[in-house]
C-alpha cells in the first residue's frame, strides 16, 4: 500500500467513525450560529469564534452572555472555567498517545471536543486505532461545526426566535452522550453522583463553578468505586 493508499485508507475509517458527529453537528452548529445572529453577531464573527474557540457548550454560553450584556472579563472567565473539563478528557486520551510529538500533539488537542472524546477513547479502548485515524475524526468534526455556524449565522435572519426548539439543541445532544457512555453499573452511578453534586453545588455556591466541580467529584468518586470494585474481585 502507497502512501497516498494510506492515507485514504485512514481518512476513509476515521469518517466512518466521524459521520455520526457530524451529522449531530450540523443542526446544532446552525442552532448557534441562528442563536448568534440574533444576539447581533455577523457571519465572519461566528467563523472567528469556531476557529478560535471550537467548544460548543463554550459558544453557546458566550451568546448568551453577550445577548444579556455580560462583561468580556465575565465571559473570558466562564468559559475558561467551563472548558477545563478538557484537562479531564485530555489526561484520558494522553494514555493511548505515549512518545507522540508535540506538535501532533497541538494539532490533536486542537480537535477534542466532548463528542470526539468520546468517539476516540471508545475506539481506542476497543484497539485496532490509531492517532491518525482520531485525528481524522477530530477534524472531520471540526469542518462540519465550522460550516454548519456559519450557515446558521447566514440564515438567522429567516428564522424566528425560540423557533424548532433550537435552545434546546445542546442540552439534548449532551443526554445521548451520556446514555452512550454508560456502559456499566459504575457509569451509571458516576453520572448520578455527577447530578446531584452538581445540583448541590449550583444550589450553594454562586457561579459557574458547579461543571468543573461536579466533574471532577464525581470522576474521583466513580474511580474510587472502581478501585474498591476490582480489590473486592
Amino acid at each position: 500500500m502507497n502512501l497516498r493508499q494510506g492515507i485514504l485508507k485512514t481518512l476513509r475509517q476515521g469518517a466512518n467513525a466521524a459521520w455520526p458527529i457530524c451529522l449531530g453537528y450540523m443542526p446544532i452548529g446552525l442552532a448557534l450560529g441562528v442563536l448568534a445572529q440574533k444576539a447581533g453577531l455577523p457571519w465572519w464573527a461566528v467563523a472567528m469564534m469556531s476557529i478560535l474557540v471550537f467548544a460548543g457548550s463554550a459558544q453557546f454560553i458566550c451568546v448568551a452572555m453577550l445577548a444579556a450584556g455580560a462583561s468580556l472579563s465575565a465571559i473570558i472567565a466562564t468559559t475558561f472555567v467551563v472548558n477545563l473539563r478538557h484537562v479531564l478528557m485530555s489526561s484520558a486520551l494522553a494514555v493511548y498517545l505515549p512518545g507522540v510529538s508535540r506538535r501532533f500533539l497541538a494539532l490533536y488537542s486542537y480537535g477534542v471536543t466532548d463528542e470526539s472524546f468520546a468517539v476516540n477513547l471508545t475506539r481506542f479502548r476497543e484497539g485496532d486505532w490509531d492517532r491518525w485515524r482520531a485525528l481524522a475524526v477530530n477534524h472531520l468534526a471540526n469542518g462540519t461545526w465550522l460550516l454548519a455556524t456559519i450557515g446558521g449565522a447566514l440564515v438567522g435572519q429567516f428564522v424566528p426566535p425560540g423557533a424548532l426548539g433550537i435552545d434546546y439543541a445542546l442540552t439534548g445532544m449532551f443526554i445521548c452522550l451520556l446514555v452512550f457512555q454508560l456502559r456499566g453499573r459504575i457509569y451509571v452511578i458516576t453520572g448520578l453522583l455527577a447530578a446531584l453534586v452538581s445540583t448541590a453545588w449550583f444550589l450553594l455556591i454562586p457561579g459557574d463553578s458547579y461543571i468543573v466541580g461536579a466533574s471532577i467529584s464525581a470522576a474521583t468518586l466513580g474511580y474510587l468505586l472502581q478501585r474498591r470494585r476490582l480489590r473486592e474481585r
